[in-house]
């Protein structure tokens, strides 16, 4: 029997995926289960992308796009960047459109390392698993930055210093973050470029597709900051904002890796749905009060979940800046019930109370000394979030009268 390449071996996997298909086997057996699983707003698209879509398909936009995407979607998302990140002076021709923001990491490593050459690729632990999978397929080597929770689940711009070398060619940074919802401030973004201002062959991947759901201030993109534009690659995307996770549209703008991003898509996916380029034009270009009142939602529901979980026995979780998750560390939580670690506290959360979340090491490996956490995505009901955490707490209750 042929092999499998030890690339393929060595690809890892979103584990929310993986706990998704778990879950959903436990419901086909009948388990009522509550779940805080897949980061994905809850909300249909709104009417007027929708209405878009349909009028892409009865207008007969049906065909290949150029690989690149469509030049009405290019303008628009270039207006929409750098309007969104201080106007930053984004060209149509610098956006590359894609099958959804994620294939962009691949190519974004692609074209800033070589395969076995040594290359060093940065990225937050925790993080996207994505990430650390795309860096080992593509023969760099990853290097994680820890974030901490003391940081509000930023990193210490010193532990970066330490890190770049001469090996170093990219830095990931995801803000508002996922898994934590952390986000970097200004003054942090300023102090990241200072230091990288002694490392000019270090390009920067900024996911910042979550941009439009920052809860604390205004969105900062470190492409702002002087001298990083040119460097910067900027990822965004229609996923989040207006709630197109299936429709797989990302934008992505760099002035000087824009035409290598279009041959990796011609060599890979083609082009993105041209249906679904016609509706995000109109998601950028349309009424935005949909969009605004899903932020609304998720901010409303950030501060019940936050609440709530700092109820619960042996929890403390602190008030994340963006995005549609919470980082509860659940360290006490563990000792009070007997779990090793959280993934047993998350698999018998799941198996015995019908709580579904994902636990710290489904983003990378635990950051020392930072304690147990779990994750849980609020893009979920407020009756859900009030019943899944009322069941978290149950649950830890009746296990530490079994554990005394």
């Amino acid at each position: 029997m042929p092999e499998i390449s030890r690339r393929a071996q060595s690809l890892g996997t979103e584990n929310a995926f993986v706990v998704l298909a778990e879950v959903n086997a436990l419901a086909r057996q009948g388990m009522d289960i509550v779940s805080f699983c897949i980061g994905q707003p809850d909300f249909p698209a709104p009417d007027n992308v929708q209405e878009a879509a349909i009028r892409a398909i009865k207008g007969g936009k049906h065909g290949y796009t150029p690989s690149a995407g469509i030049d009405e979607l290019r303008n628009a998302a270039a207006r929409y960047m750098g309007s969104l990140r201080g106007g930053l002076p984004i060209r149509a021709e610098d956006v590359v459109v894609g099958a959804g923001a994620k294939p962009f990491i691949a190519y974004a490593i692609l074209s800033t390392t070589d395969h076995g050459a040594g290359d060093e690729v940065i990225y937050p632990n925790p993080g996207f698993p994505i990430y650390e999978s795309q860096i080992v397929a593509n023969g760099a080597k990853p290097v994680p930055i820890h974030l901490h929770e003391s940081r509000n689940f930023s990193f210490d711009p010193a532990e970066l210093d330490k890190l770049l070398n001469k090996k170093t060619k990219l830095l990931i940074l995801n803000y508002p973050h996922n898994p934590t919802g952390g986000c970097l401030t200004r003054a942090e973004l300023q102090q990241i470029s200072e230091i990288l201002r002694k490392h000019p062959q270090v390009w920067v991947y900024a996911d910042e597709i979550y941009s439009r759901l920052v809860f604390s201030g205004e969105f900062f993109s470190i492409a702002q900051v002087p001298g990083m534009y040119e460097r910067t690659i900027i990822s965004d995307g229609a996923s989040k904002t207006w709630a197109m996770t299936g429709w797989r549209i990302g934008f992505t703008s760099n002035p000087k890796l824009a035409p290598v991003f279009t041959r990796w898509i011609t060599n890979t996916e083609s082009c993105a749905s041209q249906i679904s380029q016609w509706a995000a034009v109109e998601a950028i270009t349309g009424p935005q009060e949909a969009a605004a009142a899903m932020r609304e939602s998720f901010l409303q529901r950030r501060d019940l979940i936050v609440g709530l979980l700092n109820e619960v026995p042996g929890v403390k979780c602190q008030v994340p800046g963006g995005a549609f998750y919470v980082w509860p560390n659940i360290t006490e939580a563990c000792r009070r019930i007997g779990a090793a670690d959280s993934e047993e506290f998350r698999k018998r959360l799941l198996h015995e109370a019908g709580v579904a979340v994902l636990a710290d090491i489904h983003f990378g490996a635990r950051v020392p000394g930072e304690g147990q956490h779990l994750r849980f995505s609020y893009a979920a009901s407020k009756q859900a979030i009030e019943a899944g955490v009322q069941r978290m707490a149950d649950f830890i209750r009746k296990n530490t009268k079994k554990a005394a």
